[in-house]
């Protein structure tokens, strides 16, 4: 297998990067304007860039042909502002190959993949696939850990080996592990290799440990609250960026609405993000994928109310 080159330059250099929500309509057809909408609302709130067809995105639940629907929206709403990252996850080497030429064609301005899932694989077998996807594609390969989702956690001397090497631009770590983040941070070169923190309650101890920017499912929401902080922990004032957490987290809880009912916290989760655009007036519809379970009334009324006391909608 031919080894890759080195590492084409990556468009953007760390901060806010929201993964959009993808907004549905009633019929689960892409709600294109509002999809609009939710581009022009981050980018009006001076994020660094826009993550399409992640886990918040309902990636796993998007046809193919709504996948590269979203990436030509939003790549065109950004027309160059931002870069794009897109995700092209899928299950094994093959698939994601397909998926990241794909983006390629329609916009992208970097890649993120995860490790394979559902087929069993090793370590060995997980460089493998990164080091396939970037020889297919001459784009900037970040890796998505999410351990949660996919079953494997990367192992930081792999992701150390794939930046290396120059298979890996960066990381976007959704894995709740600390640890696991600062030995990324301390065995890569941090000037060429980008780390991003996917955690929303604690993006400000992610960014003091060195992390590069931050990738936040509650940044579709509040944007401004996480860039704040981002400001605050640039210009060294953790005092301000722990203060601005501390609301965030409140505002966090939302994700739970639902969960007093029979259904999975992605749902709920996924459920309240949307409602709660709905309710800021970004998105028309709080449609979720089949076969999450909607938000009744009452827990749309209660993401309102989070809402209200994290002052983005008044009482």
């Amino acid at each position: 297998m031919a080894q890759p080159g080195p590492q084409t330059e990556v468009p953007i250099a760390g901060g806010v990067v929201p993964p959009l929500c993808t907004p549905l309509t009633p019929e689960r057809e892409l709600d294109v304007p509002s999809l609009e909408k939710l581009t022009g609302h981050l980018l009006g709130a001076g994020v660094h860039g826009l993550f399409v067809t992640g886990s918040t995105g309902e990636v796993g639940y998007l046809p193919d042909s709504t996948r590269h629907r979203v990436l030509e929206v939003v790549a065109g709403v950004s027309a160059g502002q931002v870069p794009v990252l897109a995700g092209v996850i899928d299950t094994a080497t093959p698939r994601v190959v397909e998926q990241a030429r794909a983006a390629r064609r329609h916009g992208a301005d970097a890649l993120v993949a995860t490790a394979p899932f559902y087929v069993p694989t090793h370590p060995a077998e997980i460089a493998v696939h990164f080091r396939r996807i970037r020889a297919a594609v001459d784009l900037p390969l970040l890796a998505y850990d999410i351990p949660v989702s996919v079953g494997t956690k990367l192992a930081a001397e792999t992701v150390a080996e794939l930046a290396a090497d120059g298979t890996l631009a960066g990381l976007k770590d959704s894995s709740d592990d600390l640890d696991g983040i600062r030995t990324v941070l301390e065995t890569v070169d941090t000037d060429r290799f980008l780390v991003f923190s996917g955690s929303e309650t604690m993006a400000d101890t992610g960014l003091r440990l060195g992390a590069h920017g931050l990738v936040p499912g509650l940044g579709n929401v509040d944007p401004d609250g996480y860039l704040r902080l981002h400001r605050a922990a640039t210009a060294g004032d953790w005092a301000l960026a722990e203060s601005e957490q501390v609301r965030l987290r409140g505002l966090f809880h939302l994700i739970k609405v639902g969960m007093r009912r029979p259904m999975s916290r992605y749902s709920s989760a996924i459920g309240a993000f949307k409602e709660a655009l709905v309710a800021r007036g970004v998105i028309e519809h709080g449609t979720t994928s089949v076969p999450m379970i909607p938000l009744d009334e009452a827990e749309r009324a209660e993401v309102r109310r989070f809402l209200v006391e994290a002052a983005l909608l008044p009482e």
